[in-house]
């Protein structure tokens, strides 16, 4: 190593050593700086925050010595904010909810869950799909079924079964034994046992897919003479549309 590449070494290790002990700390957060003290970093001792802060700092540090998170740093912000006045941001709600769970800062986390934003998706909607039995999965399968049928096609559609009861369940396997059309390719939804209803569930579908990126739409299965139950009773199409 050469004299000039040791005293660089060396500088670094001295800037992060005296930042250590130093009250005052600067922080890179995804490429933005921010300084702080090293008391606010700690004002939550459980956190994931102050531990990385507690006895030798677990962190890397930039070319200019300061310790680097790689989050997103334009919500490190509001974290600061709180932990400086227990100001609780109004802004980027769903956002700084993640930031908040990354770093582990059980008081903000609970706080932010109270807000009409995350309370309604974390608490009321997850807590609901938390009683659909293979929702993920059966998400995941709709995407899949959806991009095999969108060779040359325009739009592609997936079937699904929604049924709330087990003898909606029965009553949709009956269905499905009439139907003219692959078994296998019908995705199943419930039953469930809570309060919302089939259209909530669809709604939830239509969400949780767009919010993947994907243009999608549904309507009840079209229906045809000589069912003894009719088919959109149970039974939605789904549209991809690709372009």
């Amino acid at each position: 190593m050469s004299i000039s590449s040791e005293h660089r070494s060396l500088g670094k290790q001295v800037t992060s050593s005296l930042q250590t002990l130093s009250p005052i700390v600067e922080l890179n957060i995804g490429g933005e700086v921010y300084t702080t003290t090293l008391s606010t970093l700690k004002k939550h001792p459980g956190s994931k925050l102050a531990e990385m802060f507690t006895g030798q700092p677990k962190l890397r540090t930039d070319s200019e010595g300061r310790f680097f998170i790689d989050r997103p740093g334009t919500y490190f912000k509001y974290i600061l904010e709180y932990l400086r006045s227990n100001q609780v941001p109004t802004q980027c709600i769903q956002d700084v909810y993640k930031e908040a769970l990354f770093y582990d800062i059980e008081p903000l986390v609970k706080q932010l869950e109270d807000s009409p934003q995350i309370f309604g998706e974390v608490v009321a909607r997850k807590q609901f799909l938390a009683h659909v039995p293979n929702y993920n999965e059966n998400i995941e399968l709709m995407i899949r079924i959806g991009r095999a049928e969108a060779v040359a096609s325009r739009q592609s559609s997936v079937t699904v079964c929604v049924v709330r009861t087990e003898e909606d369940a029965a009553k949709c396997h009956d269905t499905l034994n009439s139907l003219d059309m692959d078994k296998k390719s019908v995705v199943k939804f419930g039953p469930w046992k809570a309060t919302p209803s089939i259209s909530d569930l669809l709604d939830c579908i239509k969400m949780d897919i767009e919010a993947k990126g994907y243009k999608i739409s549904f309507q009840p299965h079209v229906t045809e003479k000589g069912f003894r139950i009719k088919s959109y009773v149970f039974f939605y199409k789904f549209l991809f549309t690709w372009w």
